[in-house]
């Protein structure tokens, strides 16, 4: 998840022929799919495009969804967002928020090993003072929360969580867990049913994670090879792909890799919220990590055959305004900046057998628009679920036992050819 909203014209989508003050600094480059080109920033994307769908058409018109908080609420969970701020903030997460899509595919396809089922790394999306919206399990219940690292990947990473300490041997760990056990099942009705429904279970799991260390191993990038850790670029976001390759590998379900960054932050050190300044982040920190890091993953996974049955996506919460020094978004901008532009902006998604070598959707001339097949946030959210093996029409009950759809959209079955 690229936190910000990365400018799609200067990435994915150039525009040579539009005036100076839209197509911007950066030239077209060739890519491996035949007539697309992208920005001369990504090379290394360039020829890893034959292994992914580069969507152009992503798009949705705001409603109380222009800033940050509100439009990762959609894209994380397919819903809008009840309550916005004139500011476009959001409330802090609630019990009744509609669950983060990570917590659905842990409920619905839980691990078959001692895994952790939903890691984000390397810490929650936030924006101001606004930690962590539409990133947890909401009504679903704690137990299907991610696992969050809060630590960075390119330094060594300290698991004590997932350790059994030196003073508790594994034979009385067995025995406390009958003991808690016994204990939950002698409550009474009424008192059990006041916590968590999924207690017995959730302690179950968090009991196996510990004693079969196969979490902890996937946690250790030491056991990689030097020369795949440099393939993937010695940065947080770089060690967090491969990090994240390592989960999938041993069985956690869904891993949520964010760029580090705090929306509205200083986009020269992390968001892609650019703002006061396009160019010189894009071209000095921006592209360079992410064109080395995405591309080693789709290269990497393809080389494992991890392609076939898991999928890949890449994506912001919206794009960057096609005209530079322009307030699309109540925000002040500097000559060379780009405001907020949920309009038109584009997406990789690869793997569970969608299109290799394609491009989905195109822009109008200025980037600004779909020129065809556009594709609400929603839709790609319903689309992941259905290349899961996840209905994406079925109904869930809230915490009042209410049914929801689990998503407002429809899944785009144009990316499978």
């Amino acid at each position: 998840f690229l936190q910000g909203g990365p400018s799609h014209i200067d990435i994915w989508d150039p525009k040579p022929d539009a005036p100076a003050n839209i197509r911007g600094e950066f030239k077209p480059i060739k890519t491996k799919i035949p007539g697309t080109q992208i920005s001369e920033t990504m090379p290394m994307m360039a020829e890893q495009l034959d292994k992914c769908t580069l969507i152009r058409s992503m798009s949705y018109t705001p409603n109380g969804l222009f800033n940050h908080t509100a439009a990762i609420y959609q894209m994380l969970t397919g819903y809008p967002p009840d309550k916005v701020s004139p500011s476009g903030q959001l409330e802090p997460p609630s019990p009744a928020d509609f669950p983060t899509a990570g917590s659905h595919v842990s409920k619905l396809k839980p691990p078959t090993e001692p895994v952790l089922p939903f890691v984000e790394l390397p810490r929650p999306l936030q924006e101001s003072g606004v930690v962590g919206k539409g990133g947890a399990a909401g009504f679903l219940g704690k137990a299907y929360d991610p696992y969050r690292l809060y630590q960075d990947p390119n330094k060594p990473i300290q698991l004590d969580d997932l350790t059994l300490r030196k003073e508790v041997p594994p034979q009385r760990m067995k025995d406390r867990f009958a003991l808690l056990k016994g204990i939950n099942g002698s409550m009474p009705d009424l008192e059990k049913a006041l916590n968590d429904y999924a207690i017995d279970e959730y302690y179950g799991k968090a009991f196996d994670l510990v004693l079969s260390g196969k979490a902890r191993d996937a946690f250790d990038l030491n056991k990689e090879p030097d020369k795949v850790r440099e393939r993937y670029g010695r940065t947080t976001f770089g060690q967090g792909l491969l990090l994240s390759r390592r989960l999938i590998e041993a069985g956690t379900r869904f891993v949520q890799m964010n760029w580090p960054a705090v929306a509205n932050g200083n986009a020269e050190v992390d968001s892609w919220d650019t703002h006061a300044s396009n160019f010189k982040p894009l071209r000095n920190l921006h592209c360079p990590i992410l064109d080395r890091s995405l591309s080693a993953l789709l290269e990497d996974m393809s080389q494992r055959g991890m392609l076939k049955d898991t999928l890949v996506l890449a994506i912001g919460e919206f794009g960057r305004s096609p005209r530079m020094g322009v307030s699309t978004s109540g925000n002040s901008n500097g000559p060379d900046g780009r405001d907020h532009w949920p309009y038109c902006y584009s997406a990789v998604i690869a793997g569970c057998g969608i299109s290799a070598g394609a491009q989905y959707g195109e822009s109008d001339q200025t980037a600004s628009s779909p020129k065809d097949k556009p594709m609400h946030p929603n839709d790609l959210l319903a689309t992941v679920y259905y290349a899961l093996g996840i209905d994406p029409d079925m109904t869930v009950l809230n915490s009042l036992n209410q049914p929801r759809e689990l998503v407002k959209g429809k899944p785009v079955v144009g990316l499978w050819g």
